[in-house]
């Protein structure tokens, strides 16, 4: 018998785990599916500071719970974390969590643990109030300072869907044309997700598909961020104050232009100016419009994730990158809806696509043969090219992908940037 997998999954009570969980669950109980034999003998630790009840893995992922134990303790406490990784023999991390990255890889790093994250946390940036315009460029300047003192583990970083999925787009787009190099590679995303009965959506409260004290680190917090010339560059303009033009065929909308992880590894690692184009639904951003000159208030509203057990949702999710030539552009995305996922996997469309890129993430570095080393998903893919069949992975459960062209560029980011006006309103193209 193949020896016994160990995970940890960190963060397990949270959104983006549920849907790892339920995706992994029907890995287990498919035969064909690429983790099922691995799951087959596995033991997995699920690790949360408010730990749920065990009726809520019964829920998502009754095939695992026989595999499952739960333990509650702060990620943050090294000591605590150690203990734990070594006397459950753990092999692999999937940190889902909001512990620091750089201190639990470096409890990896000492005991030469894989590990898989989505995103970056980092605690001391979090508590300077003078970096708050900045958080995520700062956790990355931070991360990138530490990543090469982790020698002893494989790593993938990012690997959800934005961070994660797109930059395998990215990858797979430029690949389809190796003699033509882009301008720019813009991270697109239009999510019209929302309550079916509108009249379920409350007065001051924010709505979104995913964390949203996150989004808010995002589309308030934060300035908009160009990255050109391998170098980020902020605009002094709140995120709601400005709009970007994004054509995808037939689909046209304006997002707005927000700082994110996959914009800064993108433009390093295939010359080309990027960014982060993103639309949310019209009640969300409405909201934030209203109080574009006291935005400090929405910190203070309820906070509430759009999760279809509490009313059908209606819209999709879109999620791609386009790629921008002098005469041209290409683009490739999927989109979800959770009127489709919900019934088969019991999340939103959302935390589903990041779901999926968790599983291409996991699958690889269990299958394939990947050197210690720490990598972003667009290095990793650079690196091995077809030898590492993430996008095979990731593709078992989001199989469905639009390519395309438009026979015109509409420019870079400064070239289809417009000052939002209230008498504008809000536009939401389709």
């Amino acid at each position: 018998m193949e020896e016994q997998l160990v995970i940890s999954i960190f963060g397990s009570g949270g959104g983006v785990a549920k849907a790892v969980l339920s995706v992994l669950n029907h890995s287990a109980a498919d035969p064909d599916s690429p983790l099922y034999h691995r799951l087959l003998n596995s033991r997995i630790h699920c690790i949360d500071q408010q730990q749920r009840p065990l009726s809520h893995y019964n829920s998502c992922c009754p095939n695992l719970t026989p595999s499952l134990k739960l333990h509650q303790f702060d990620l943050n406490d090294s000591s605590k974390l150690l203990q734990h990784l070594q006397a459950t023999g753990t092999q692999l991390v999937v940190d889902l969590s909001w512990a620091d990255t750089i201190t639990v890889m470096e409890c990896c790093n000492e005991l030469g643990i894989a590990y898989v994250n989505t995103a970056l946390e980092n605690k001391e940036v979090d508590d300077l109030p003078e970096l708050e315009s900045f958080t995520l460029i700062e956790r990355s300047i931070r991360f990138e300072e530490a990543r090469h003192s982790f020698t002893r583990l494989k790593a993938i970083i990012g690997s959800g869907m934005n961070p994660g999925v797109v930059q395998w787009m990215a990858h797979k787009l430029i690949g389809m044309h190796p003699d033509e190099q882009p301008l720019g590679c813009y991270i697109v995303e239009r999510d019209s997700t929302f309550y079916a009965d509108r009249s379920l959506a409350e007065a001051e409260t924010i709505y979104s598909t995913w964390s949203a004290d996150c989004f808010l680190d995002e589309a308030v917090l934060n300035l908009p961020m160009i990255v050109s010339k391998q170098t980020p560059l902020f605009l002094y303009y709140q995120p709601f104050e400005l709009e970007f033009d994004v054509t995808l065929g037939s689909i046209q909308f304006k997002g707005c232009l927000m700082p994110h992880e996959e914009s800064i590894t993108i433009a390093r690692q295939y010359g080309v100016e990027s960014g982060f184009i993103y639309q949310v639904n019209d009640v969300t951003t409405a909201a934030i419009r209203e109080h574009l000159d006291d935005s400090d208030v929405l910190w203070d509203w309820k906070q509430k994730v759009l999760d279809p057990a509490d009313g059908e949702l209606s819209g999709e999710d879109l999620v791609g990158v386009l790629l921008v030539y002098k005469d041209k552009e290409r683009y490739m995305y999927n989109v979800s809806s959770s009127e489709t996922i919900y019934p088969l996997f019991g999340t939103n469309a959302t935390y589903w696509q990041v779901a999926c890129g968790v599983y291409g993430a996991i699958s690889t570095l269990l299958l394939d043969a990947v050197a210690p080393g720490v990598y972003w998903v667009d290095e990793l893919l650079e690196t091995y090219g077809q030898e590492c069949r993430y996008g095979d992975y990731l593709s078992y459960y989001m199989s469905q992908f639009v390519i395309g062209s438009n026979d015109k560029s509409e420019g870079l980011l400064l070239d289809r940037m417009h000052v939002w006006t209230e008498e504008e309103g809000d536009s939401y193209g389709g």
